[in-house]
């Protein structure tokens, strides 16, 4: 599965980017999705997720209410919804798939429970 995110760029607090996340090889479908996110000199964190049914999706406390993940299911993508952006979220995001468990409507947040990773795109949020 090769996975690609674009959609950052500069832009200036309280606006909004629309994240895409385009995988090639399989369907979107197959897979729970999720996106995080990692600032300079720090750690990568969760952003949101979604399961691989769809039915649920989850998001970090720090984003919830400004950032919603969702499917487009017709062009294989899945969307990151960034709104009401801070200077903290400034950061490269990136998307991942989790190709094992069971449930179809779990939503990992650890990133060691996904398995293919595309590369990020860069959202810098100036004051």
């Amino acid at each position: 599965v090769q996975l690609q995110a674009y959609g950052g760029g500069l832009v200036q607090a309280g606006d909004s980017l629309r994240l895409s996340c385009a995988a090639s090889g399989r369907t979107f479908s197959s897979y729970s999705v999720g996106w995080f996110r990692q600032a300079p000199g720090k750690e990568r964190e969760f952003v949101a997720g979604i399961s691989r049914s769809g039915t649920n999706t989850r998001a970090a406390d720090s984003v919830k209410g400004r950032f919603t993940i969702s499917r487009d299911t017709a062009k294989n993508m899945v969307i990151l919804q960034v709104n009401s952006l801070k200077p903290e979220d400034t950061a490269v995001y990136y998307c991942a798939v989790r190709v094992s468990g069971v449930s179809s409507a779990y939503v990992a947040t650890s990133s060691d429970s996904y398995d293919y990773w595309g590369q990020g795109t860069l959202v810098t949020v100036s004051s």
